[in-house]
């Protein structure tokens, strides 16, 4: 189906753009968001006689969301969660945990503005787009700790897993003696009678 697209939308093109879509993609998402119109002589006069509007309005939505992004400069999110010690999360980071942190950092967003482009299983610093305007995007710092400490030490560059298992590797280690018993513990050896 061809659309004349009313604003920016990302991998398909600007505004006025005439561009093939399938079908559902125009029925379920382009059409009933008004991003765009179908194209077709009656659309495309509609749309020329308001151009100069919507670009207008286009240009006013862009600049209140450029001033909002001043607000997200260095935006850092920090959620404690439990996880394995392994560093998985029992669970994952859902797009709701981050609204609700967003928000208490007083940064208002909607759900659709957050883009995961995979989910947060696991401990460790991920950025996190959010997108304000289809031309404004702004990047959040989420780091995801099971303590604060552990989270202070992540935000300081600490690869928390990483250390974790180095300090395993340097553990206790038991003696061996080649020449003992099945079973028999080095500090445990029996002293056998020696002849004279």
């Amino acid at each position: 189906m061809d659309v004349i697209l009313l604003e920016r939308v990302e991998k398909l093109g600007a505004i006025g753009d005439v561009v093939t879509v399938k079908d559902g993609f125009a029925r379920n998402f382009l059409l009933p968001r008004k991003k765009a119109l179908r194209a077709n002589e009656a659309n495309r006069k509609v749309f020329e006689a308001n151009r100069s509007r919507i670009e207008s309005d286009n240009a006013s939505r862009r600049g209140d969301a450029e001033k909002e992004a001043e607000g997200f400069k260095d935006a850092k999110v920090t959620l404690i969660r439990q996880a394995s010690n392994t560093g998985q999360l029992y669970g994952s980071v859902a797009v709701r945990d981050l609204i609700e942190s967003l928000a208490a950092d007083g940064h208002k967003v909607v759900r659709s503005a957050i883009v995961l482009d995979k989910p947060i299983k696991a401990i460790g610093v991920y950025d996190v787009k959010v997108t304000l305007h289809p031309e404004v995007v702004v990047t959040v710092k989420v780091n995801v700790a099971r303590s604060p400490e552990e989270a202070e030490m992540q935000a300081s560059g600490v690869d928390v897993m990483k250390q974790m298992f180095e300090r395993d590797d340097a553990g206790f280690t038991e003696d061996y003696d080649p020449n003992a018993e099945p079973g028999a513990t080095a500090e445990v050896q029996v002293e056998q009678p020696t002849e004279g």
